[in-house]
């Protein structure tokens, strides 16, 4: 472990361990204008997708379940997560973004995560 890192228990413990694998990948992951960062953040209860330019730090597009067209849905988690990934695909080629560099975050690259991935390839975007 890090210096000047405490050891935690439960949910702080998974947290912590799931932020390390993020920088652990962020060392060869960077977006740029041609091929942005599409970076997945999950929660227990919802998930977000932002399409980035690391050079001049801006988001192009991003979507999650907290928007106005996927939240009153009565969808499970994983149906939420295809529909934010085919929105985030289609702002995304509002944008201008033909082909991304896919982020997960840290997380395991199964469930809500690969669902996402699944229906932004499916909408045109390309990995």
């Amino acid at each position: 472990m890090a210096y000047g890192q405490k050891i935690l228990k439960g949910d702080a413990y998974k947290r912590a361990a799931i932020k390390r694998r993020h920088i652990r990948i962020r060392k060869n992951i960077n977006g740029t204008a041609e091929r942005p960062r599409l970076v997945v953040t999950r929660s227990n209860r919802h998930i977000v997708a932002q399409v980035i330019d690391d050079i001049k730090g801006h988001t192009l597009a991003s979507a999650s379940t907290l928007d106005t067209s996927i939240r009153g849905g009565e969808a499970d988690k994983s149906a939420q997560a295809k529909q934010v990934g085919a929105l985030v695909a289609e702002r995304a080629k509002a944008a201008g973004v033909e082909a991304v560099v896919f982020d997960r975050g840290g997380n395991q690259y199964a469930g809500r995560i690969a669902a996402l991935a699944d229906a932004a390839r499916e909408a045109g975007l390309k990995f």
